[in-house]
Protein backbone atom coordinates (compact mmCIF):
# COMPACT_ATOMS: atom_id res chain seq x y z
CA UNK A 1 0.00 0.00 0.00
CA UNK A 2 2.09 2.90 -1.27
CA UNK A 3 5.28 2.94 0.78
CA UNK A 4 7.61 0.06 1.36
CA UNK A 5 10.12 0.89 4.04
CA UNK A 6 13.65 -0.21 3.31
CA UNK A 7 15.04 -2.80 5.69
CA UNK A 8 16.72 -0.83 8.40
CA UNK A 9 15.43 2.42 6.88
CA UNK A 10 16.12 4.33 10.08
CA UNK A 11 19.76 3.33 9.68
CA UNK A 12 19.70 4.11 5.94
CA UNK A 13 18.73 7.74 6.54
CA UNK A 14 21.24 10.41 7.50
CA UNK A 15 19.37 11.57 10.59
CA UNK A 16 21.22 14.86 10.97
CA UNK A 17 20.56 15.89 7.36
CA UNK A 18 16.91 14.85 7.52
CA UNK A 19 16.27 16.80 10.72
CA UNK A 20 18.24 19.83 9.47
CA UNK A 21 16.32 19.94 6.19
CA UNK A 22 12.96 19.63 7.96
CA UNK A 23 13.76 22.34 10.52
CA UNK A 24 15.00 24.82 7.90
CA UNK A 25 11.88 24.34 5.82
CA UNK A 26 9.44 24.45 8.73
CA UNK A 27 10.90 27.49 10.47
CA UNK A 28 10.92 29.55 7.28
CA UNK A 29 7.42 28.42 6.30
CA UNK A 30 6.16 29.52 9.74
CA UNK A 31 8.27 32.70 9.59
CA UNK A 32 6.68 33.58 6.26
CA UNK A 33 3.26 34.06 7.80
CA UNK A 34 4.33 36.60 10.44
CA UNK A 35 6.75 38.38 8.09
CA UNK A 36 3.97 38.85 5.53
CA UNK A 37 1.62 40.22 8.22
CA UNK A 38 4.22 42.85 9.12
CA UNK A 39 4.76 43.82 5.48
CA UNK A 40 1.05 43.91 4.53
CA UNK A 41 0.48 47.68 5.03
CA UNK A 42 3.29 48.43 2.56
CA UNK A 43 2.10 45.75 0.12
CA UNK A 44 -1.47 47.03 0.25
CA UNK A 45 -0.31 50.58 -0.40
CA UNK A 46 1.81 49.59 -3.42
CA UNK A 47 -0.80 47.28 -4.95
CA UNK A 48 -3.80 49.49 -4.04
CA UNK A 49 -5.64 46.57 -2.48
CA UNK A 50 -7.11 47.80 0.80
CA UNK A 51 -10.47 46.16 0.05
CA UNK A 52 -8.76 42.74 -0.21
CA UNK A 53 -6.51 43.16 2.84
CA UNK A 54 -8.09 40.40 4.94
CA UNK A 55 -8.24 37.97 2.04
CA UNK A 56 -4.44 37.66 1.86
CA UNK A 57 -4.41 35.77 5.16
CA UNK A 58 -7.81 34.18 4.46
CA UNK A 59 -6.79 32.54 1.18
CA UNK A 60 -3.59 31.18 2.75
CA UNK A 61 -5.50 29.73 5.69
CA UNK A 62 -8.18 28.22 3.43
CA UNK A 63 -5.59 26.48 1.25
CA UNK A 64 -3.67 25.05 4.21
CA UNK A 65 -6.76 23.65 5.92
CA UNK A 66 -8.52 22.30 2.81
CA UNK A 67 -5.55 20.41 1.41
CA UNK A 68 -4.00 19.14 4.65
CA UNK A 69 -5.79 15.74 4.71
CA UNK A 70 -5.39 15.25 0.96
CA UNK A 71 -1.64 15.85 1.13
CA UNK A 72 -1.40 13.45 4.08
CA UNK A 73 -3.15 10.72 2.09
CA UNK A 74 -0.95 11.32 -0.96
CA UNK A 75 2.11 10.86 1.27
CA UNK A 76 0.78 7.50 2.50
CA UNK A 77 0.27 6.40 -1.11
CA UNK A 78 3.26 7.84 -2.94
CA UNK A 79 5.92 8.28 -0.27
CA UNK A 80 6.59 10.91 2.39
CA UNK A 81 9.82 12.23 0.83
CA UNK A 82 8.36 12.60 -2.65
CA UNK A 83 5.22 14.43 -1.51
CA UNK A 84 7.13 16.61 0.99
CA UNK A 85 9.47 17.79 -1.78
CA UNK A 86 6.47 18.51 -4.02
CA UNK A 87 4.97 20.58 -1.18
CA UNK A 88 8.22 22.51 -0.80
CA UNK A 89 8.18 23.07 -4.57
CA UNK A 90 4.64 24.45 -4.38
CA UNK A 91 5.62 26.72 -1.48
CA UNK A 92 8.56 28.08 -3.48
CA UNK A 93 6.37 28.52 -6.59
CA UNK A 94 3.80 30.42 -4.55
CA UNK A 95 6.58 32.59 -3.12
CA UNK A 96 7.75 33.46 -6.65
CA UNK A 97 4.22 34.35 -7.78
CA UNK A 98 3.60 36.43 -4.65
CA UNK A 99 7.00 38.16 -4.78
CA UNK A 100 6.56 39.18 -8.42
CA UNK A 101 2.84 39.97 -8.10
CA UNK A 102 1.87 43.08 -10.10
CA UNK A 103 -1.60 43.18 -8.55
CA UNK A 104 -3.63 41.94 -5.60
CA UNK A 105 -5.17 39.21 -7.77
CA UNK A 106 -1.76 37.68 -8.44
CA UNK A 107 -0.79 38.08 -4.80
CA UNK A 108 -3.88 36.11 -3.74
CA UNK A 109 -3.10 33.40 -6.33
CA UNK A 110 0.46 33.17 -5.02
CA UNK A 111 -0.69 32.95 -1.40
CA UNK A 112 -3.11 30.18 -2.35
CA UNK A 113 -0.31 28.16 -3.97
CA UNK A 114 1.89 28.80 -0.93
CA UNK A 115 -0.90 27.56 1.33
CA UNK A 116 -1.28 24.29 -0.59
CA UNK A 117 2.45 23.68 -0.22
CA UNK A 118 2.49 24.66 3.46
CA UNK A 119 -0.40 22.26 4.18
CA UNK A 120 1.96 19.30 3.91
CA UNK A 121 5.11 20.67 5.53
CA UNK A 122 4.29 20.27 9.24
CA UNK A 123 2.29 16.98 9.14
CA UNK A 124 4.76 15.28 6.80
CA UNK A 125 7.75 16.54 8.78
CA UNK A 126 6.39 14.72 11.84
CA UNK A 127 5.73 11.57 9.83
CA UNK A 128 9.24 11.64 8.32
CA UNK A 129 10.74 12.01 11.79
CA UNK A 130 8.66 9.00 12.82
CA UNK A 131 10.15 7.01 9.93
CA UNK A 132 13.69 8.14 10.75
CA UNK A 133 14.09 8.10 14.54
CA UNK A 134 13.28 5.44 17.16
CA UNK A 135 10.53 6.22 19.64
CA UNK A 136 12.60 7.65 22.51
CA UNK A 137 14.51 10.06 20.25
CA UNK A 138 11.36 10.97 18.37
CA UNK A 139 9.58 11.90 21.58
CA UNK A 140 12.33 14.32 22.55
CA UNK A 141 12.61 15.85 19.07
CA UNK A 142 8.88 16.35 18.60
CA UNK A 143 8.65 17.89 22.06
CA UNK A 144 10.81 20.73 20.73
CA UNK A 145 8.81 21.26 17.54
CA UNK A 146 5.93 23.16 19.13
CA UNK A 147 8.11 25.71 20.95
CA UNK A 148 10.36 26.08 17.89
CA UNK A 149 7.35 26.94 15.77
CA UNK A 150 6.57 29.86 18.10
CA UNK A 151 10.06 31.29 17.54
CA UNK A 152 9.20 32.52 14.00
CA UNK A 153 6.18 34.37 15.42
CA UNK A 154 8.52 36.31 17.69
CA UNK A 155 11.13 37.00 14.99
CA UNK A 156 8.65 37.69 12.19
CA UNK A 157 7.93 41.37 12.91
CA UNK A 158 11.66 42.17 13.12
CA UNK A 159 12.54 40.32 9.90
CA UNK A 160 9.54 41.75 8.05
CA UNK A 161 10.27 45.27 9.20
CA UNK A 162 13.93 44.99 8.12
CA UNK A 163 13.11 43.64 4.64
CA UNK A 164 10.46 46.28 4.01
CA UNK A 165 12.59 49.12 5.39
CA UNK A 166 15.98 48.21 3.90
CA UNK A 167 15.19 46.18 0.76
CA UNK A 168 11.57 46.02 -0.51
CA UNK A 169 8.46 44.02 0.20
CA UNK A 170 9.02 41.66 -2.75
CA UNK A 171 11.86 40.00 -0.80
CA UNK A 172 9.45 39.09 1.97
CA UNK A 173 8.43 36.31 -0.43
CA UNK A 174 11.49 35.88 -2.63
CA UNK A 175 13.76 35.08 0.32
CA UNK A 176 11.88 31.78 0.57
CA UNK A 177 13.37 30.60 -2.74
CA UNK A 178 17.02 29.99 -1.71
CA UNK A 179 16.01 28.83 1.76
CA UNK A 180 13.43 26.39 0.39
CA UNK A 181 15.88 25.03 -2.17
CA UNK A 182 18.50 24.44 0.53
CA UNK A 183 15.96 22.71 2.79
CA UNK A 184 14.77 20.48 -0.08
CA UNK A 185 18.34 19.62 -1.16
CA UNK A 186 19.42 18.72 2.39
CA UNK A 187 16.38 16.49 2.94
CA UNK A 188 16.72 14.84 -0.49
CA UNK A 189 20.36 14.05 0.25
CA UNK A 190 19.74 12.64 3.71
CA UNK A 191 16.53 10.63 3.28
CA UNK A 192 16.16 7.23 1.64
CA UNK A 193 12.77 5.78 0.78
CA UNK A 194 11.54 3.04 -1.52
CA UNK A 195 7.99 2.74 -2.80
CA UNK A 196 5.84 -0.16 -3.88
CA UNK A 197 5.11 -0.48 -7.58
CA UNK A 198 1.48 -1.58 -7.29
CA UNK A 199 -1.19 0.61 -8.86
CA UNK A 200 -2.49 3.39 -6.60
CA UNK A 201 -6.18 4.22 -6.35
CA UNK A 202 -7.06 7.83 -5.66
CA UNK A 203 -10.46 8.75 -4.26
CA UNK A 204 -11.05 11.81 -6.44
CA UNK A 205 -14.75 11.99 -5.56
CA UNK A 206 -13.92 12.05 -1.86
CA UNK A 207 -11.12 14.58 -2.33
CA UNK A 208 -13.38 16.94 -4.32
CA UNK A 209 -16.23 16.61 -1.82
CA UNK A 210 -13.87 17.18 1.14
CA UNK A 211 -12.44 20.36 -0.43
CA UNK A 212 -15.93 21.74 -1.11
CA UNK A 213 -17.13 20.85 2.42
CA UNK A 214 -14.14 22.55 4.06
CA UNK A 215 -14.40 25.53 1.72
CA UNK A 216 -18.06 26.05 2.65
CA UNK A 217 -17.27 25.72 6.35
CA UNK A 218 -14.20 27.98 6.38
CA UNK A 219 -15.66 30.66 4.14
CA UNK A 220 -18.02 31.47 7.02
CA UNK A 221 -15.37 32.90 9.41
CA UNK A 222 -13.46 34.48 6.51
CA UNK A 223 -16.57 36.34 5.32
CA UNK A 224 -17.45 37.36 8.87
CA UNK A 225 -13.98 38.83 9.36
CA UNK A 226 -13.81 40.58 5.97
CA UNK A 227 -17.38 41.44 4.98
CA UNK A 228 -18.89 42.57 8.31
CA UNK A 229 -21.33 39.66 8.39
CA UNK A 230 -22.51 37.91 11.56
CA UNK A 231 -22.90 34.22 12.38
CA UNK A 232 -26.67 34.66 12.11
CA UNK A 233 -26.51 36.09 8.56
CA UNK A 234 -28.51 34.06 5.99
CA UNK A 235 -25.39 33.65 3.82
CA UNK A 236 -23.37 32.24 6.72
CA UNK A 237 -26.17 29.89 7.78
CA UNK A 238 -26.47 28.76 4.16
CA UNK A 239 -22.74 28.03 3.91
CA UNK A 240 -22.78 26.04 7.16
CA UNK A 241 -25.80 24.05 5.96
CA UNK A 242 -24.12 23.25 2.63
CA UNK A 243 -20.98 22.22 4.50
CA UNK A 244 -22.96 19.82 6.75
CA UNK A 245 -24.64 18.23 3.72
CA UNK A 246 -21.29 17.82 1.93
CA UNK A 247 -19.73 16.19 4.99
CA UNK A 248 -22.66 13.74 5.11
CA UNK A 249 -22.07 12.98 1.42
CA UNK A 250 -18.33 12.55 2.11
CA UNK A 251 -19.04 9.91 4.77
CA UNK A 252 -21.19 7.99 2.28
CA UNK A 253 -18.50 8.18 -0.41
CA UNK A 254 -15.69 7.15 1.93
CA UNK A 255 -17.63 4.13 3.15
CA UNK A 256 -17.80 2.71 -0.39
CA UNK A 257 -14.46 3.43 -2.10
CA UNK A 258 -11.42 1.15 -2.07
CA UNK A 259 -8.86 3.76 -0.94
CA UNK A 260 -10.70 6.60 0.84
CA UNK A 261 -9.06 9.99 1.33
CA UNK A 262 -9.93 9.81 5.04
CA UNK A 263 -10.37 6.15 6.04
CA UNK A 264 -13.40 5.90 8.30
CA UNK A 265 -11.71 3.22 10.39
CA UNK A 266 -9.53 6.00 11.83
CA UNK A 267 -12.59 7.18 13.74
CA UNK A 268 -12.85 3.78 15.40
CA UNK A 269 -9.42 4.43 16.90
CA UNK A 270 -9.96 5.76 20.40
CA UNK A 271 -6.86 7.93 20.57
CA UNK A 272 -7.43 9.51 17.15
CA UNK A 273 -11.00 10.43 18.08
CA UNK A 274 -10.16 11.69 21.58
CA UNK A 275 -7.18 13.76 20.40
CA UNK A 276 -9.14 15.21 17.47
CA UNK A 277 -11.88 16.34 19.87
CA UNK A 278 -9.28 17.58 22.37
CA UNK A 279 -7.31 19.79 19.97
CA UNK A 280 -10.48 21.11 18.32
CA UNK A 281 -12.00 22.03 21.69
CA UNK A 282 -8.79 23.54 22.97
CA UNK A 283 -8.03 25.63 19.88
CA UNK A 284 -11.65 26.74 19.65
CA UNK A 285 -11.53 27.99 23.23
CA UNK A 286 -8.06 29.49 23.65
CA UNK A 287 -6.71 30.80 20.34
CA UNK A 288 -9.06 33.77 20.33
CA UNK A 289 -8.00 34.70 23.85
CA UNK A 290 -4.31 34.54 22.97
CA UNK A 291 -4.70 36.50 19.73
CA UNK A 292 -6.82 39.23 21.34
CA UNK A 293 -4.67 39.79 24.43
CA UNK A 294 -2.42 42.47 22.87
CA UNK A 295 -5.57 44.56 22.38
CA UNK A 296 -6.13 44.51 26.15
CA UNK A 297 -2.46 45.19 26.90
CA UNK A 298 -2.38 48.25 24.63
CA UNK A 299 -5.77 49.80 25.49
CA UNK A 300 -6.04 49.01 29.20
CA UNK A 301 -2.49 48.46 30.43
CA UNK A 302 -1.06 51.18 28.17
CA UNK A 303 1.72 49.00 26.73
CA UNK A 304 3.23 49.46 23.27
CA UNK A 305 2.49 46.85 20.58
CA UNK A 306 6.05 45.54 20.92
CA UNK A 307 5.85 45.28 24.71
CA UNK A 308 2.49 43.53 24.59
CA UNK A 309 3.89 41.02 22.12
CA UNK A 310 6.91 40.32 24.30
CA UNK A 311 4.63 39.35 27.19
CA UNK A 312 4.09 36.14 25.24
CA UNK A 313 7.66 35.19 26.15
CA UNK A 314 6.22 34.25 29.55
CA UNK A 315 4.15 31.58 27.82
CA UNK A 316 7.27 30.30 26.04
CA UNK A 317 9.23 30.28 29.32
CA UNK A 318 6.71 27.77 30.66
CA UNK A 319 6.02 25.84 27.46
CA UNK A 320 9.59 25.01 26.41
CA UNK A 321 10.80 23.24 29.60
CA UNK A 322 7.39 21.61 30.03
CA UNK A 323 7.46 20.28 26.46
CA UNK A 324 11.01 18.93 26.89
CA UNK A 325 10.13 17.27 30.20
CA UNK A 326 7.02 15.66 28.73
CA UNK A 327 9.10 14.44 25.80
CA UNK A 328 11.27 12.50 28.26
CA UNK A 329 8.36 11.22 30.35
CA UNK A 330 5.93 10.18 27.62
CA UNK A 331 7.82 6.90 27.00
CA UNK A 332 8.00 6.16 30.74
CA UNK A 333 4.67 7.34 32.18
CA UNK A 334 1.12 6.73 30.95
CA UNK A 335 0.39 9.64 28.62
CA UNK A 336 -3.15 9.96 29.95
CA UNK A 337 -1.73 10.76 33.38
CA UNK A 338 0.65 13.33 31.88
CA UNK A 339 -2.18 15.07 30.04
CA UNK A 340 -4.53 15.02 33.03
CA UNK A 341 -1.89 16.56 35.32
CA UNK A 342 -0.79 19.13 32.72
CA UNK A 343 -4.31 20.25 31.83
CA UNK A 344 -5.09 21.28 35.38
CA UNK A 345 -2.74 24.23 34.88
CA UNK A 346 -4.58 25.94 31.99
CA UNK A 347 -7.65 25.93 34.25
CA UNK A 348 -5.68 27.96 36.81
CA UNK A 349 -4.20 30.22 34.12
CA UNK A 350 -7.51 31.13 32.52
CA UNK A 351 -9.14 31.54 35.93
CA UNK A 352 -6.53 34.23 36.64
CA UNK A 353 -7.08 35.87 33.23
CA UNK A 354 -10.85 35.89 33.80
CA UNK A 355 -10.20 38.36 36.63
CA UNK A 356 -8.39 40.99 34.57
CA UNK A 357 -9.10 44.58 35.56
CA UNK A 358 -7.88 48.13 35.03
CA UNK A 359 -5.42 47.57 37.91
CA UNK A 360 -3.92 44.37 36.42
CA UNK A 361 -0.13 44.44 36.56
CA UNK A 362 2.47 43.10 34.15
CA UNK A 363 3.63 40.58 36.78
CA UNK A 364 0.07 39.20 37.04
CA UNK A 365 0.02 38.64 33.26
CA UNK A 366 3.48 37.05 33.25
CA UNK A 367 2.48 34.59 35.99
CA UNK A 368 -0.78 33.72 34.18
CA UNK A 369 0.93 33.09 30.85
CA UNK A 370 3.75 31.14 32.48
CA UNK A 371 1.23 28.79 34.12
CA UNK A 372 -0.58 28.39 30.78
CA UNK A 373 2.73 27.58 29.07
CA UNK A 374 3.62 24.86 31.57
CA UNK A 375 0.21 23.24 31.16
CA UNK A 376 -0.06 23.42 27.38
CA UNK A 377 3.54 22.33 26.86
CA UNK A 378 2.36 18.70 27.10
CA UNK A 379 0.47 19.18 23.85
CA UNK A 380 3.56 20.28 21.89
CA UNK A 381 4.48 17.11 20.04
CA UNK A 382 2.74 14.85 22.53
CA UNK A 383 -0.55 14.59 20.65
CA UNK A 384 1.19 13.95 17.33
CA UNK A 385 3.41 11.26 18.82
CA UNK A 386 0.43 9.46 20.38
CA UNK A 387 -1.42 9.53 17.04
CA UNK A 388 1.59 8.11 15.18
CA UNK A 389 1.92 5.26 17.66
CA UNK A 390 -1.83 4.54 17.70
CA UNK A 391 -2.30 3.79 13.99
CA UNK A 392 -0.75 1.50 11.41
CA UNK A 393 2.39 3.05 9.95
CA UNK A 394 0.85 3.01 6.46
CA UNK A 395 -1.85 5.42 7.69
CA UNK A 396 0.28 7.72 9.83
CA UNK A 397 0.26 10.52 7.23
CA UNK A 398 -3.50 10.81 6.95
CA UNK A 399 -3.98 10.20 10.69
CA UNK A 400 -1.69 13.08 11.64
CA UNK A 401 -3.20 15.33 8.97
CA UNK A 402 -6.71 14.55 10.20
CA UNK A 403 -5.90 15.50 13.81
CA UNK A 404 -4.13 18.68 12.64
CA UNK A 405 -7.14 19.46 10.45
CA UNK A 406 -9.37 19.46 13.54
CA UNK A 407 -6.82 21.68 15.29
CA UNK A 408 -6.80 24.16 12.39
CA UNK A 409 -10.60 24.19 12.21
CA UNK A 410 -10.88 24.93 15.93
CA UNK A 411 -8.33 27.75 15.75
CA UNK A 412 -9.92 29.35 12.67
CA UNK A 413 -13.47 29.26 13.97
CA UNK A 414 -12.38 30.26 17.49
CA UNK A 415 -10.52 33.34 16.29
CA UNK A 416 -13.56 34.56 14.40
CA UNK A 417 -16.12 33.77 17.10
CA UNK A 418 -14.08 35.30 19.93
CA UNK A 419 -13.33 38.39 17.86
CA UNK A 420 -17.04 38.91 17.20
CA UNK A 421 -17.91 38.30 20.86
CA UNK A 422 -15.31 40.76 22.12
CA UNK A 423 -16.41 43.44 19.67
CA UNK A 424 -20.05 43.03 20.71
CA UNK A 425 -19.29 43.07 24.45
CA UNK A 426 -17.09 46.16 24.19
CA UNK A 427 -19.74 47.87 22.06
CA UNK A 428 -22.46 47.12 24.61
CA UNK A 429 -20.26 48.30 27.45
CA UNK A 430 -19.46 51.59 25.73
CA UNK A 431 -23.10 52.28 24.84
CA UNK A 432 -23.85 54.00 28.15
CA UNK A 433 -20.83 56.29 27.65
CA UNK A 434 -21.73 57.29 24.10
CA UNK A 435 -22.74 60.85 25.00
CA UNK A 436 -19.49 61.44 26.90
CA UNK A 437 -17.19 60.38 24.04
CA UNK A 438 -16.13 62.38 20.96
CA UNK A 439 -18.66 62.22 18.10
CA UNK A 440 -18.42 58.99 16.09
CA UNK A 441 -16.00 57.37 18.54
CA UNK A 442 -18.36 54.98 20.32
CA UNK A 443 -19.31 53.17 17.11
CA UNK A 444 -15.71 52.33 16.19
CA UNK A 445 -13.99 52.03 19.56
CA UNK A 446 -14.30 48.23 19.64
CA UNK A 447 -12.20 47.89 16.49
CA UNK A 448 -10.09 51.05 16.45
CA UNK A 449 -9.14 51.12 20.14
CA UNK A 450 -9.45 53.88 22.74
CA UNK A 451 -8.82 57.31 21.16
CA UNK A 452 -6.43 59.79 22.74
CA UNK A 453 -7.55 62.98 24.42
CA UNK A 454 -10.35 61.49 26.53
CA UNK A 455 -10.84 62.96 30.00
CA UNK A 456 -9.21 60.76 32.69
CA UNK A 457 -12.47 59.90 34.45
CA UNK A 458 -14.10 58.86 31.14
CA UNK A 459 -10.97 56.94 30.11
CA UNK A 460 -11.18 54.91 33.32
CA UNK A 461 -14.80 53.98 32.57
CA UNK A 462 -13.91 52.97 29.00
CA UNK A 463 -11.01 50.84 30.23
CA UNK A 464 -13.34 49.23 32.78
CA UNK A 465 -15.69 48.29 29.90
CA UNK A 466 -12.76 46.74 28.03
CA UNK A 467 -11.75 44.81 31.16
CA UNK A 468 -15.26 43.45 31.67
CA UNK A 469 -15.40 42.34 28.03
CA UNK A 470 -12.09 40.49 28.37
CA UNK A 471 -13.23 38.93 31.64
CA UNK A 472 -16.17 37.42 29.77
CA UNK A 473 -13.93 36.18 26.95
CA UNK A 474 -11.50 34.47 29.31
CA UNK A 475 -14.36 33.03 31.36
CA UNK A 476 -15.53 31.30 28.18
CA UNK A 477 -11.96 30.07 27.58
CA UNK A 478 -11.97 28.75 31.15
CA UNK A 479 -15.05 26.68 30.34
CA UNK A 480 -13.36 25.23 27.26
CA UNK A 481 -10.18 24.21 29.10
CA UNK A 482 -12.30 22.51 31.77
CA UNK A 483 -13.98 20.51 28.99
CA UNK A 484 -10.53 19.72 27.54
CA UNK A 485 -9.41 18.47 30.96
CA UNK A 486 -12.40 16.11 31.07
CA UNK A 487 -11.63 14.87 27.53
CA UNK A 488 -8.11 13.89 28.63
CA UNK A 489 -9.61 11.20 30.88
CA UNK A 490 -10.80 9.30 27.79
CA UNK A 491 -7.27 8.73 26.46
CA UNK A 492 -5.90 5.20 26.83
CA UNK A 493 -3.98 4.62 30.04
CA UNK A 494 -0.84 3.21 28.48
CA UNK A 495 2.84 4.02 28.07
CA UNK A 496 4.16 4.55 24.54
CA UNK A 497 6.42 1.67 23.53
CA UNK A 498 8.27 0.62 20.41
CA UNK A 499 6.35 -1.03 17.60
CA UNK A 500 7.08 -4.66 16.77
CA UNK A 501 8.50 -3.68 13.36
CA UNK A 502 10.71 -1.05 14.99
CA UNK A 503 12.18 -3.63 17.36
CA UNK A 504 12.70 -6.06 14.47
CA UNK A 505 14.43 -3.32 12.47
CA UNK A 506 16.85 -2.66 15.33
CA UNK A 507 17.58 -6.39 15.67
CA UNK A 508 18.31 -6.65 11.92
CA UNK A 509 20.55 -3.56 12.07
CA UNK A 510 22.55 -4.92 15.00
CA UNK A 511 22.93 -8.39 13.50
Amino acid sequence: MGIVAEKGSKQGNNKVLVLTGLLIGLIFAELDETVVSTAMPTIIRDLHGLSLYGWVAGVYMLAITMFMPIIGKMADLYGRKRVYLYCMGLFITGSIVSGLAPSMTWLLIGRGIQGIGASGLMPLALVIIGDTYPLEQRAKIQALFGPLMILPQLLGPTVGGYLVGHVNWHWVFLINIPVGLVAAAVLAKGMRESRGEEKKYIDWAGAFTLVLALLSLLMAPVLIDNQDLSWSSPLIIGLLTISALLFALLIRIESKVKEPIIPLHLFRNRNVVVLSILVFTLMLGIMGGFALFPYFAQNVMGLTPTASGYLMFAFMAGAIPSSILNGFLITRVAYRNLFIFSFTLPIIGFYLLSHLSVETTTIYIIVSFFILGIGLGALFGGDNLIVQESVDKAHSGIALSTVQLFQALGATIGLSVFGSLLSRKIGNGILSLKDQLPAGTAENIATDGIPSGIAPEILLKVQASFSEAFQSIYAISLGFVIVAFVICWFLKKEVLSKRVEEVESEIVASA
